[in-house]
């Protein structure tokens, strides 16, 4: 049909258009009828190859029946319909409908002008200089997807079926991996520091997109991304193009995008909310006259702080939680930073143990003990919320009471809500805290696996001999861990007694300390009615344990936690249908 359009001069660019979204139809098909597609039985139904940001094996693949009525053929032709339905409404002036009548000239209205161009962000040299008023963007997030590794599943199929429409969009043989603005380590396979390289790579990329962005857009134009990332990492990178290239962030609002039930975040120490970025130009003679003079750090760090600690009470309200609370809590302190970059320090920075491999690669480039950078600012973003938070934690009574073992416990187990989460986030939660990692944390409270780190439940604990005294002498959670292990190995009265026997119950620290573990562990299966799995089940045994040891022998030293409230709401709505 195709060969017989062109051969007909008929193929028009409507037609193009037309083949151009069959191709895309077939593409869907492909993304649900192949043997990494696995049957849903909760919904009944396939679900495709993309469930997940990568490639994953099943036991046994499932497949749709091209050619039902109603589905298969029939549900992806209808699917790209409404897609391309969508986005005439999009583009619109009048709204909704099309053939809405201009009152003004009683004709029929007309879309403007949509121009689609195929090509690099940092080479847009097909727009002219101040001449675009919004530039939206949403960029890779550094090291999550790679997005052309991935694309080579749809790519060869588009090859074949697309690709004989619009041959200049498909001359690779494959999607191009070497110029994408991703952090991959697999692109500096074999040299020395690849992570490190892969990280400076990604901030230059971004930087010249960035760059660009600056040169099209007018002095009063604006900027909006949206960035996610639990790693600090990424957001240096990310913020470290931005106020390079000529910008500075005007406002932040962390945005909900993941569903509760998505397989990319579920049982996962992950966030499900994305940061809207705000962006726009510095003007240049104002970038001059700040380059001439000096900012110093330590004046501009408590303007974040104060920035942080006026928003984070907001993100709190609005529901955000978590690790969330913390990412919510970045845009705030980079708009406090991007204000006055560029800045310096006025005491140098300690340097780095150059023992372990992640900060040797980080110490390949020059050491610059009075460099400012916008990790800086989310330290202290980090800091603002942890006092937040552990305020909340335990009632309001005392935020300084917790020794920082237990409050490194206590805000992991808050932000992370798993007891499984990335290392390097675990270290960065220890620098904010004020805890040696190695020293205080690791195989003491858990233990690094890979990337990982895992945090233990008394009974693990026990077992390893990795209970301090019970005296609480070098965390409160030892304690703790003590009166749980006992109170699941014997009985609460025995529990009771040790604490008795000890003297920590005549210490008011150890009832904050209560009540801050209670907030945080998973609730237990008698409330939930739910089971969790391996690490979260041991854990929520010690939530039982230590419930009910505080509801038998400290009712009136220690709340019962508020994290109990939802359960026992939706217990009595049962009752009550």
């Amino acid at each position: 049909m195709l060969e017989a359009d062109r051969a007909a001069g008929e193929l028009t660019e409507v037609r193009q258009a037309a083949y151009g979204y069959l191709a895309i139809t077939l593409d869907t098909l492909l993304n649900y009828n192949n043997r990494a597609g696995r049957w849903d039985s909760t919904t009944g139904r396939v679900r495709s190859i993309f469930d997940r940001h990568d490639f994953a094996f099943v036991w046994s693949y499932a497949e749709m029946a091209p050619l039902v009525t109603g589905v298969g053929y029939d549900w992806a032709i209808e699917k790209t319909a409404k897609c391309i339905k969508e986005l005439v409404e999009l583009i619109n002036p009048k709204g909704q409908r099309p053939d809405l009548i201009d009152q003004a000239t009683e004709a029929p209205s007309e879309p403007p002008p949509v121009t689609i161009t195929c090509k690099s962000a940092d080479s847009l040299d097909h727009i002219p200089n101040a001449s675009i008023d919004v530039v939206v963007m949403d960029p890779p997030y550094y090291d999550n997807v790679m997005y052309a590794e991935l694309s080579d599943f749809f790519y060869v199929w588009l090859k074949r079926t697309a690709g004989h429409v619009f041959p200049e969009l498909f001359r690779r043989q494959l999607t191009d991996k070497e110029n994408e603005a991703v952090a991959n380590p697999a692109r500096f396979a074999g040299e020395k520091g690849a992570r490190a390289l892969a990280g400076r790579d990604y901030q230059e990329r971004m930087a010249a997109i960035f760059a660009e962005c600056r040169r099209v857009l007018k002095a009063n134009g604006i900027m909006t991304l949206m960035f996610t990332h639990k790693a600090t990492g990424a957001w240096d990178a990310l913020t470290k193009g931005l106020i390079e290239a000529g910008f500075v962030i005007t406002a932040s609002w962390p945005i909900n995008t993941e569903a509760g039930g998505s397989l990319h975040i579920r049982n996962k120490a992950a966030a499900n909310s994305t940061v809207f970025l705000a962006c726009r130009p510095r003007p240049r003679e104002e970038a001059t006259e700040v380059r001439d003079s000096v900012t110093y750090w330590e004046d501009v760090e408590p303007r974040v702080a104060q920035a942080v600690s006026k928003r984070v009470e907001e993100f709190q309200k609005a529901g955000i939680t978590g690790v969330d609370l913390y990412l919510a809590s970045f845009g705030p302190a980079l708009e406090e930073f991007s204000r006055h970059w560029p800045l310096t320090r006025g005491t140098p920075r300690e340097r780095p143990n150059p023992g372990r491999r992640r900060q040797r690669e980080l110490l390949e480039e020059e050491w610059d003990p009075y460099a400012a950078t916008p990790e800086d600012a989310l330290d202290a973003a980090r800091r603002e919320v942890k006092n937040w938070r552990l305020e909340q934690l335990t009632h309001k009574k005392a935020k300084e009471d917790l020794d920082a073992v237990t409050a490194f416990f206590v805000l992991a187990w808050d932000a992370f809500r798993a007891p499984i989460f990335a290392y390097d986030e675990a270290l960065r939660l220890a620098r904010a805290v004020g805890v040696d990692m190695d020293a205080q944390v690791a195989k003491r409270l858990g233990e690094k696996r890979g990337s990982d780190f895992r945090l233990w439940d008394s009974a693990t604990r026990a077992a390893k001999g990795a209970l301090g005294p019970v005296d609480g002498s070098r965390g409160l959670i030892d304690t703790l861990h003590h009166a749980a292990n006992v109170s699941r190995t014997r009985s609460l009265a025995a529990a009771r007694d040790l604490l008795t026997d000890t003297g920590m119950d005549q210490d008011a620290r150890l009832f904050r300390a209560f009540e801050a573990v209670l907030e945080v562990l998973p609730v237990s299966r008698r409330f939930t009615g739910v089971d969790l799995q391996s690490e979260a089940a041991a854990s929520s045994n010690d939530f039982e344990a230590l419930y009910n040891l505080s509801r038998l022998a400290y009712e009136d030293e220690v709340d019962p936690p508020n994290q109990l409230d939802f359960w026992l709401d939706e217990a009595d709505a049962g009752d009550s249908a």
